[in-house]
């Protein structure tokens, strides 16, 4: 995080000590430069667990940041491509990335789209929806009227996938390391306006799938073997896949 591409402690600081949008306006330019980026191993792994499936016409990366997850649906869609992200400083870096599969005269077409996730300017316009690395920037209570909006914006038959990584257990480091995040935040939040949201706890799975299941869909699991199992066999890393109904 902190080599000469990546942004200095004080940058970080700053960063924090603003909003969410403006954190990340700011962030943007060494946004790709930070572990915050999702790996391209996740990245492989979901565009091959949804070419299955495949292919779609239209595909939306929710919470786009600097476009990776447009690179996957560039992969997966025959007729376009959507980023939507509320920073106008991650779009802009999206803007000049390049986006497999879109070539002049062939290809989806891309679109950059400047839009709050939680009200998004679509109406049943995808066939697939993904979203990677976002759901820390939302509340709890607001993650059903998120799926909700996404449940919207899909066609019926489509799809909504992201990665979730099983939850690290009470007597690993990494479990201790991401409450310690978590309180501080709290803690930043609790004494400084506007706050900062950005909780790093996975979500609990049951949490996930009852409120894909109160927006109306239907919620499948899909395990992602190229990261392994854990000691008790349960997969590390999993893809959830959300359909919405036909009817």
């Amino acid at each position: 995080m902190f080599s000469p591409e990546g942004p200095s402690l004080r940058e970080l600081t700053v960063q924090a000590l603003s909003s969410v949008e403006r954190g990340y306006d700011l962030l943007a330019p060494k946004f790709d430069h930070t572990p915050f980026r999702t790996p391209d191993s996740v990245l492989t792994a979901v565009t091959g667990a949804l070419a299955a499936d495949g292919p779609y016409d239209d595909g939306l990366d929710l919470c786009c940041g600097t476009g990776a997850g447009v690179g996957v649906l560039g992969e997966l869609c025959r007729r376009s491509v959507t980023g939507v992200d509320f920073s106008a400083g991650m779009l802009e870096v999206a803007r000049r990335r390049a986006v497999p599969g879109a070539r002049a005269g062939g290809g989806p077409r891309v679109h950059w789209v400047r839009a709050d996730a939680r009200a998004l300017p679509f109406t049943s316009a995808f066939d697939l929806v993904v979203s990677f690395g976002a759901f820390g920037h939302f509340l709890p209570r607001e993650l059903p009227g998120l799926f909700a909006q996404v449940h919207t914006v899909l066609r019926p038959g489509g799809r909504f996938a992201f990665p979730v990584v099983a939850p690290p257990r009470p007597t690993s480091p990494a479990y201790w390391a991401l409450l310690g995040f978590d309180a501080v935040m709290r803690v930043r939040n609790a004494v400084r306006r506007p706050p900062f949201v950005m909780y790093y706890r996975t979500f609990r799975p049951a949490d996930v799938r009852a409120g894909l299941a109160e927006a109306g869909f239907e919620v499948s699991w899909q395990p992602l073997p190229e990261f392994g199992a854990r000691r008790d066999g349960s997969p590390r890393v999993r893809m959830v896949v959300a359909r919405r109904p036909f009817i």
